[in-house]
This record gives C-alpha cells, structure tokens and sequence, in this order.
C-alpha cells in the first residue's frame, strides 16, 4: 500500500463520524482511531495554546501485521501553512531518515500571522516528508511518518 492511498484513508476517517476504522490488504491491516477535536471556544474559533507555548503535533498510530515495523505520523494540531525551516535560507528542521529527540522541533506552522514551532512527543526516526515548504495543511493532516526508536 502506498503513502497516497494511506493519505487517503486518513482524510475520509478525519471528514467522516467514524471514531475507529481498520483496513486490511493482503498482509497489511491499518487501525486508525480519531483523537477528540480542541474545543471551541464562543466565537467558533478553535482555541491556540497560549503566547509563549507551543503546540506539538499528536502521533496518528498506523499498526501493520506480524512482525512489520510499526509507523507513526505527525500530524497537523492546527491550520496553517507548513514551513519546513525557519528562514528560506536555513536548512530544514528535519530530512528524512534523521533521527529525532523528544521535544525537538520538526517544523513550523504558522496560523493567523503567528508562527507556531510544531515538536515531536517522542524520539523517532524521519520515514517521510508528507507536505511540501509553504503548503496550506489541516488539521490533523499528516506531516511526516515517523518510526520510533
């Protein structure tokens, strides 16, 4: 099964009322659980974490049948445009196949003219780079797929 099609079964688990959802193809079986949205505050605006505070992407749980490496994928705790490095002229925070600390900054989302520096909740190695520099990105929307160390 290609990245595609995993995208795929993680927008139409996310737009859909489904809580859980597990897909099986040949040997490889998928089980994806929705995590609950942030709540909504009066004026119908998500809420931010507060200024000084930065919010870190949950891991979605990808599990894969007998004996195959378990996957990860960071996703998107808000909606924003996806920059993968500080500045155009710096490198990026992270490359595929880096290996990644826990709190370690992986990329920076910026959401209503506030740049917001996304870390990873685990250590973990970069599989795949899912979004491209400057991208519109929802969310929950997969950023990378991880494997933890």
């Amino acid at each position: 099964m290609d990245l595609e099609k995993i995208a795929g079964l993680v927008k139409i688990i996310e737009d859909s009322a489904l809580k859980e959802f597990s897909y099986k193809e040949g040997e490889i079986k998928i089980t994806m659980s929705k995590r609950e949205h942030p709540p909504i505050v009066a004026a119908g605006v998500p809420s931010m974490p507060a200024m000084g505070m930065t919010p870190s992407a949950a891991p979605v749980q990808v599990t894969a049948e007998e004996g195959e490496d378990e996957s990860l994928f960071i996703t998107s705790p808000i909606v924003g445009t996806f920059y993968s490095a500080a500045a155009p002229d710096v490198p990026a925070f992270v490359r595929v196949g880096d290996r990644v600390k826990e709190g370690q900054t992986v990329c920076i989302l910026e959401a209503m003219k506030l740049m917001n520096e996304i870390q990873c909740e685990y250590d973990c190695e970069i599989e795949a780079v899912l979004v491209s520099n400057e991208q519109k990105v929802e969310y929950g929307q997969p950023l990378f797929r991880v494997k933890r160390i």
